[in-house]
């Protein structure tokens, strides 16, 4: 007898082949498609609704907060059964005894040092989330910052042999332990300080185990076509499998640039480098508000950046270099076009800001939007999560046709009460919304396509992805023709409305816009 019977609804497979009418049956956790004996201990009704895989999201930064009922909050009501955590270079584990006073300094962590004392090294990190009440499944990369941080700090300078060395040995434990590769935050202290034959040398280790390098790429705006390049040579020099993180070119002076950046992507793929890249489906990106001063002055550490912030001469010479096209580095200010471009999204000690761009907060206050921006960064000690006004519709819309591209979050995620960006709570469905229903520029099956086979494919998440006999019974049940997004900028954090069914290995974690109370997501080990 199976477990489920979903009868009535329109079957969608992931594949990218045309819909059709069938039913679906689940049995043990894996999937009966068209049962011959449609006997079930529960039949669900799917009529006039879409049958589909659930979705898989390769850019999650859920491992925050995996395990809770925040973090179940942000994947599970948009349709995610599958997430794959500890991208942009921040994992939270491995935090070997060497240098883990600076790593606790550099990372902020939901979970008590009883717990996170206890990981130093990635299998008994897994093993505790193994322990934890999960509504999708995860499988996680190892973040190259926590390996840097372990071998040396934050300190702005190439790495020894030795301590590439130490870092290798540390990312062989974790690929042993079952992480799914390594992924680099190229912008974010203290990885922007590494060389590209740092990089080269970890990402061989990953090569070994057959393991993903994902990258967040040493720059999206003026250098973005030499950042591209920088990840591709890694894949020619090692032969490992890339997935170049949230593409996009930022900066309306950039805009048209991802042309030559896909052309290159295609170009590589060809040659037999395999090369994916996932995309939120926003015009507007989210970071720290960090991102808008130059790095270098982070290597002594965020204290020592917030002490300086109280001399004017360092705010007038920061005020030179983030307004300078000469200054090199991935510049937020400028990309969002200066003040009236950023966003704040959440300041926890200065609450009257957030929800306002710097230059409106700045005139209701009678300041100068600089002097306003370091004020805040000073008062918060630089916490705060800023939304840039960045992109353009046209790029996004040609980087997301191409056929190595898959859609991803990127949700950078507190708790369900803080703000963020709606691409946390909502970026799936906005998918289908954007691309589909408003642009035109996909049907529905070739949308589910990029959300479940194409990335199951791509990124070597096996037997998910494809509703096929004997695939892992992860299923939603959408009802696309009422599908509402509510999250918003303003209002980020909401559920959306139309997915009306979850199931997660074999059984229903989400109904009616509420958890059911099981939670049957697995930690996924290795490749």
């Amino acid at each position: 007898m199976l477990d489920y019977l979903i009868v009535d609804g329109t079957i969608i497979d992931g594949t990218g082949e045309i819909r059709r009418k069938g039913t679906v049956g689940i049995q043990g956790g894996k999937l009966v498609m068209d049962p011959k004996d449609p006997v079930a201990k529960e039949v669900i009704s799917a009529e006039g609704k879409i049958v589909c895989p659930g979705f898989i999201d390769p850019h999650s930064h859920g491992d925050r907060l995996v395990g809770t009922e925040d973090g179940r909050l942000f994947k599970t009501p948009q349709g995610i059964t599958t997430e794959l955590c500890g991208n942009c270079g921040s994992s939270y584990a491995p935090i070997p005894p060497r240098n883990r006073s600076v790593m606790y300094d550099e990372i902020n962590f939901v979970y008590p040092p009883e717990v996170t004392d206890q990981w130093v090294d990635f299998d008994r990190f897994l093993s505790y989330i193994e322990t934890r009440p999960l509504s999708a499944n995860a499988r996680f990369y190892v973040g190259h910052k926590m390996l840097r941080l372990a071998a040396m700090g934050v300190e702005n300078r190439p790495a020894s042999a030795a301590e590439i060395d130490y870092m290798k040995s540390l990312l062989r434990e974790c690929m042993q332990a079952g992480a799914a590769g390594m992924s680099t935050g190229l912008i974010y202290v203290p990885s922007c300080y590494s060389t590209p034959e740092e990089v080269q040398a970890l990402a061989a280790v990953v090569a070994e185990y057959n393991g993903m390098y994902t990258s967040h790429i040493r720059n999206e705006a003026e250098a973005v076509v030499e950042a591209v390049d920088e990840v591709l040579e890694v894949g020619r020099k090692t032969g490992v499998r890339l997935n170049i993180s949230h593409h996009k070119v930022q900066g309306k002076d950039n805009w048209g640039k991802q042309k030559i950046t896909l052309e290159m992507i295609h170009r590589a793929n060809e040659e037999g480098i395999e090369t994916t890249m996932d995309l939120y489906p926003y015009l507007r990106s989210m970071n720290n508000m960090r991102s808008c001063v130059p790095p270098w002055h982070f290597s002594d550490g965020n204290e020592a950046f917030v002490k300086r912030l109280s001399d004017p001469a360092f705010r007038n010479q920061l005020r030179e270099e983030m307004s300078s096209p000469d200054t090199k580095y991935d510049n937020f200010y400028r990309n969002a076009g200066g003040w009236e471009g950023v966003y704040v999204a959440s300041t926890e000690n200065t609450p009257k800001a957030e929800g306002k761009f710097i230059a409106d907060y700045a005139r209701e206050i009678g300041n100068d939007p600089f002097e306003t921006y370091f004020d805040l960064m000073e008062q918060n000690e630089t916490f705060m999560m800023g939304v840039y006004c960045t992109m353009n519709a046209d790029d996004m819309c040609q980087i997301v046709q191409s056929p190595y591209c898959v859609i991803g979050t990127d949700g950078c995620t507190k708790d369900w009460k803080s703000k963020g960006h709606p691409r946390a709570s909502a970026a799936f469905p906005k998918a289908i919304e954007y691309f589909v229903k408003e642009k035109g520029i996909f049907t529905l099956e070739q949308m589910i396509h990029k959300m479940t086979g194409l990335t199951a494919r791509r990124l070597s998440v096996k037997n998910k992805g494809i509703l096929k006999d004997g695939f892992d019974a992860d299923v939603l049940i959408l009802d696309v023709e009422n599908l509402k997004i509510r999250s918003t900028y303003d209002d980020p954090n909401c559920k959306t409305e139309g997915i009306d069914c979850v199931i997660v290995g074999g059984k229903c974690v989400y109904r009616d816009l509420e958890f059911t109370g099981t939670y049957s997501g697995k930690v996924i080990r290795g490749i």
